[in-house]
């Protein structure tokens, strides 16, 4: 069994061989990677992932360019900031905090993602007839919305001003309707949207704030992607503690949901609520267990996540984000190392 009949047979909740495994990793873990493994191909692949990932979009912003302070396609400024192990990035500027500014601001297109559009082009021609491809286009709608407008500038208008969010979230929907119709017409196997909309708490809104705003508009893409394709499956990310709006994500015809981040969702209880109905991606901790654990905790808590999350299927894999700077390469090592281990049917 290949990668590819792997990732579909869990996402139609059957057990295949094994678990699906993926992670992605920060640039500073990559770095320390490709040291070891070398520098040819994705480097995901060699060390054991079964899908491969191309993003678009926002999701590209946040390393646009290694400078001190930057603007991206989307016109915001951004700055890299330096910590004990690595950077990070952080807005500086959003460029639509002036609500004149919106009329003329013109929106990215797909078609003109030219560099998008080749490395997915690449990944298939090379990857795709053995590993499960996906075309990503996150900060989809809530997050675009607010880091152009400003988080609090944004939450202020979704609770006073509906007659200036609706045109502007549907402003804002377009390059990921476009960006996942564009994927789908290359031929990616999942299109993955997302919006960080939880706290490690709960939601940064209400959850009828959000079915009046967000559950629409991504039941329209989620329609218009199915339209296109109906074998097409469909993945979201938010960190955090969305179990409130799960049951709606999964009437509106989401897949897969990403990350089950464990100190805002325990994996092994969102399993035995939700895991019948959908695909569970992600569960092992990034905050706590990968940076400062040893490589036998890592083991252990994968072991434990297979067992709990894994039966039935519908279950893949993976850190509840990418892999940060200060997490050991012993570690990433040992979570691929137990995947291999624990991870059989």
């Amino acid at each position: 069994m290949n990668s590819r009949e792997r990732v579909a047979m869990a996402i139609a909740h059957e057990e295949p061989d094994r678990v699906p495994v993926c992670a992605t990793y920060t640039p500073e873990i990559e770095e320390k990677l490709r040291e070891k493994y070398g520098n040819e191909g994705d480097l995901g692949v060699i060390l054991g992932n079964d899908m491969v990932k191309i993003a678009s979009g926002l999701e590209n912003s946040f390393y646009y360019k290694d400078i001190p302070e930057y603007v991206c396609p989307y016109g915001i400024t951004w700055r890299n900031v330096k910590n004990e192990t690595g950077h990070f990035t952080e807005i500086v500027k959003h460029p639509l905090a002036e609500e004149e500014a919106i009329e003329s601001y013109q929106m990215p297109c797909a078609e003109d993602a030219v560099d998008v559009i080749a490395a997915t082009k690449k990944a298939i021609a090379e990857y795709g007839k053995d590993k499960w491809i996906i075309g990503s286009c996150q900060c989809s709608v809530f997050e675009a919305a607010w880091y152009l407008r400003g988080l609090d500038t944004f939450m202020m208008d979704l609770a006073m001003e509906e007659d200036f969010v609706e045109p502007f979230l549907d402003k804002v929907m377009e390059f990921p309707l476009q960006m996942g119709l564009k994927f789908i017409d290359l031929g990616v196997d999942m299109v993955w949207l997302g919006d960080d909309i939880a706290t490690q708490r709960n939601m940064m809104m209400s959850p009828a704030m959000w079915r009046k705003y967000f559950k629409p508009r991504y039941a329209k893409m989620f329609a218009a992607f199915k339209q296109a394709n109906p074998n097409i499956k469909l993945c979201y990310h938010s960190c955090g503690n969305l179990q409130d709006v799960v049951d709606d994500l999964i009437e509106i015809g989401l897949d897969v949901l990403n990350p089950i981040q464990p100190m805002a969702m325990e994996p092994t209880a969102f399993k035995k609520r939700f895991g019948d109905r959908i695909t569970m991606y992600g569960a092992m901790d990034v905050q706590n267990i990968m940076p400062f654990g040893t490589p036998e905790d890592v083991r252990r808590e994968v072991k434990r996540l297979i067992e709990g999350c894994a039966p039935g299927g519908g279950f893949i894999l993976s850190p509840a984000h990418h892999i940060q700077s200060d997490t050991p390469v012993e570690n990433v090592e040992a979570f691929y190392a137990a995947a291999r281990e624990f991870g059989s049917y």
